[in-house]
């Protein structure tokens, strides 16, 4: 069971970044998928979850309206899109999988079965 998260970088305020997570099968299929991040210092929060049917997405309150959750169930991946970075969305950012859970999704970290290593997001001017 593989979790590969790609594309985190150094931006400035304001700026964007697409987070890509591949996924094997196992952990993909009929899986709800998430993101979470951890900033130093700090535990490991939610951040954005997407169902395997429907496509059902949930969001943690300081990312509505700046990250999208989205799933391409032809390549086993999942995306984060994130716009208008600030400060304080400086962390890595992790992607899961909760295979236990097809028809909805859920914030809770424990929930989550599977998980990749991790990318460095840097937001500073």
């Amino acid at each position: 069971v593989q979790l590969q998260a790609s594309g985190g970088g150094l931006v400035r305020p304001g700026g964007s970044l697409k987070l890509s997570c591949e996924a094997s099968a196992r952990a993909y299929k009929e899986s709800a998928m998430g993101w979470f991040r951890e900033a130093p210092g700090k535990e490991r929060e939610f951040v954005a979850g997407i169902s395997w049917s429907r496509g059902t997405t949930i969001y943690a309150d300081f990312v509505k309206g700046r990250f999208t959750i989205s799933r391409d169930n032809a390549k086993n991946t999942v995306f984060l899109q994130m716009n208008s970075l600030k400060l304080e969305d400086t962390a890595v950012y992790f992607c899961a999988a909760d295979i236990t859970r097809q028809y909805s999704v859920v914030p809770r970290t424990y929930e989550y079965d599977y998980w990749g290593q991790g990318t460095q997001v840097t937001v500073s001017s």
